[in-house]
Formats: C-alpha cells, sequence, structure tokens
C-alpha cells in the first residue's frame, strides 16, 4: 500500500470547509459529522491548494491518469515481490477505481510496460465504488479456482481527491470531503505456495432497490459523489447475509478469529460489531485504516488486511472474513483460513478441497492466496 505525500489533518479539513461554505445551513452539522469520523489525517495527490480548485473535468482525467502510471508500478513491484510471483507468471490484472477513467484501462498500460504477457486476462472494474476491494479478491479467487496453476494481481488506485467539486454543498457532499483519501494497493493472487488466507468461499449481496443510495451524477465538472443518509444503516440487513455466508462454511461469524471489514465510516462498523455480535475492536485493522487514511474506498480492505499481517498474529488455521461494501448497496465477501508456508506440493495435493488463500501471500483456488504489499 503507498499514500501520496500531501497531509491534511482533521483540523485542517474543518478549516477549510468553514471558510469555504460559511453561511451555509448545513455546515454545522457537516462537521459534526466531520469530527464524528474518527478520522485524524488523509492523504492526496495533489497540494490541497489544487485540490480545492477545479481545474475542469479534461484536466482532473489527465491528472488522474498521470498519477496512476507515476504511483502504481512501485506499489505494483513490491507485490509481486513479497508473493516471489515474477509479472510474467501472472494470468490476469484485476484494476479496481472509481474516480477516474480512461480508455483502455491501466491494465493495458501495465502489460505493455511492466513485462505482463500480452495474453494476460484484464478485469477491470470501475462501477463498484469501496466495494470493489472486495469483488476484485473475490473475482481473483474465481479466475483461479478456474485456472490452478495461474496468479492475479489486484491492483486498487483511489485518488478520490480528485473528485473534490467544489460547488456540492450538501451534507453528504460535505461528509464526503472530510472523509475519502488517496491510496494505491496491490495484491497478489497466488495458484499456489505462500503464507496467508486461504480463500475457501465468496459470496456477494445486493440489497433491493437501493441503487441510488451511493450513486455518482456524471456531469460536465465530472463525478458528482451522492450518499442517501439511509446509508449507515444498511449494515442491519447485511450483518445477516455475512452470518449466512459463514453457517454455509460451517463457522459462526461472531467466532472468528480475524474480520477484515471495508471502514466506510464509524457508524457501518459500530453496527456490524452491534450485530454480529463482536467486539468493535476485532474491527481495529479497519479503525486503524479510517483514522490514518480516511475511507480510501476500495483500497480499505487490502490495507487492512496489510495491518494483519504486520500484527503478526494470525496463527495457522485461524478462520476469517473479507467484506467490502458499495454502491448497490453491494457486499462483497469472502471467508477463509490461515495458513504459513505450505509447501506447493502440498498445495497440488489439496486442490481437490476449495480454499483459497488471501495474505502477506493472499491465495486462492482449490487452495489460493492473495499477498500484500505494504
Amino acid at each position: 500500500m503507498s499514500v501520496p505525500e500531501y497531509v491534511i489533518t482533521m483540523e485542517e479539513t474543518l478549516d477549510f470547509a468553514g471558510q469555504a461554505y460559511a453561511g451555509k445551513p448545513q455546515l454545522p452539522l457537516a462537521l459534526r459529522l466531520i469530527q464524528n469520523t474518527g478520522v485524524r489525517k488523509r492523504h492526496i495527490v495533489q497540494p490541497i491548494e489544487q485540490t480545492l480548485h477545479h481545474p475542469g473535468f479534461e484536466e482532473r482525467n489527465r491528472i488522474y491518469e498521470f498519477e496512476s502510471k507515476k504511483r502504481c508500478p512501485e506499489v505494483i513491484e513490491r507485490a509481486l515481490a513479497n508473493a516471489d510471483v515474477p509479472a510474467h507468471d501472472i494470468g490476469v490484472i484485476i484494476y479496481v477505481s472509481c474516480t477516474g477513467f480512461m480508455m483502455p484501462s491501466l491494465t493495458a498500460w501495465l502489460i505493455n510496460n511492466m513485462g505482463f504477457r500480452s495474453n494476460t486476462r484484464q478485469i477491470p472494474i470501475a462501477q463498484l465504488g469501496c466495494a470493489a476491494g472486495g469483488a476484485a479478491i473475490n473475482r481473483a479467487h474465481d479466475f483461479c479456482t478456474a485456472y490452478p496453476e495461474s496468479n492475479a494481481l489486484i491492483v486498487s488506485c483511489e485518488l478520490c481527491s480528485l473528485c473534490y467539486q467544489p460547488d456540492d454543498d450538501g451534507v453528504g457532499s460535505l461528509l464526503s470531503d472530510g472523509l475519502f483519501g488517496d491510496a494505491v494497493a496491490a495484491a497478489v493472487v497466488r495458484g499456489s505456495g505462500g503464507t496467508g488466507m486461504v480463500l475457501e468461499r465468496n459470496a456477494s449481496h445486493l440489497i433491493p432497490n437501493t441503487e441510488d443510495w451511493i450513486s455518482y451524477a456524471v456531469r460536465a465538472t465530472g463525478f458528482h459523489f451522492q450518499l442517501d443518509r439511509r446509508v449507515p444503516g444498511t449494515m442491519e440487513p447485511l450483518a445477516p447475509v455475512l452470518r449466512q455466508l459463514a453457517a454455509d462454511h460451517g463457522w459462526d461469524i461472531g467466532n472468528l478469529d480475524f474480520y477484515i471489514i471495508h471502514a466506510g465510516g464509524p457508524r457501518i462498523l459500530d453496527d456490524l460489531s452491534k450485530f454480529l455480535h463482536v467486539d468493535c475492536d476485532v474491527f481495529r485493522h479497519s479503525w486503524a485504516t479510517l483514522t490514518e487514511y480516511g475511507n480510501i474506498a476500495s483500497a480499505v480492505v487490502l490495507d487492512a488486511l496489510r495491518r494483519l499481517f504486520e500484527e503478526d498474529t494470525a496463527m495457522p488455521g485461524a478462520t476469517g472474513v473479507i467484506a467490502g461494501f458499495g454502491p448497490g448497496i453491494t457486499a462483497e465477501m469472502a471467508v477463509g483460513s490461515w495458513i504459513v508456508d505450505a509447501p506447493r506440493n502440498m498445495d497440488r495435493m489439496q486442490r481437490g478441497t476449495s480454499a483459497p488463500r488471501l495474505g502477506r501471500d493472499l491465495t486462492q483456488s482449490t487452495r489460493r492466496r492473495v499477498a500484500w504489499t505494504a
């Protein structure tokens, strides 16, 4: 994982908001909501003065393309090195981003410039927002299950600050201005070998008739983020879905060893803790990401997983869940167990059991791993 060099603190965010929206009746409520996020600081791809100036959609998107090509390769190289997988052994690149647009996708540029094979599959995911990190893990799982000798690369590039709209002054827009941060993350899902989470089952769920609760309005000035006030309450209907996913696997969702959850905001984590009947501390990795970087969209689950690796407390056989939430309202979920340095021949012998891995080597397949990068 990597974050840009420019930093904005909570105090600076409140000050800028107070100046930019002085006299707006919704400002006091927005400031209270921003304070309650617990986000101490965020990293942004440009100095704050440039971020607050809107140069037009064309220029914003040019900056997105330039910065993504500048920042992704180093993060990808670290992910490949951590996973001990060379670029030419990657079978698919899954690129997730909802903060800029390129066609062809950045995947084509990566293949041409980073030593990937010309027959590497490309899966760009642009419209799942914050849920895309979980979706990328699940699609990598599916790919490696279909092609057991293959490896998958996940790349998340979220430059949320490039979506700032100075004329949007609704409470949801003001809250998002104080919540979202920029980050780039990458992970390798290996067909065999390594240490990490064995991805054993994945699932998706859409809450019916909620597609306008989190959305973009695409206008001449670019992407205008729209957030419905009902979004924080979505953990109540989603908690039973997570519970059922674990139950289908023979597990109790309230009795797992680790939880990698999208940190959309404090209400999301607090409510999920309540509805799953687990202590809020089990989401400590997600809380840490939220506090230090803000909501970094699809990169949250990858950073929370990085923190689990660095904590180095997961024991072989430990059970866990990954869940990302985003527009739709969509949940992308996976359950699996922890494995440490299993020999490759053991992996091959066990491929008859469906168990992928996710971690510093996040793998999957019928035994697969995902390798993260810091």
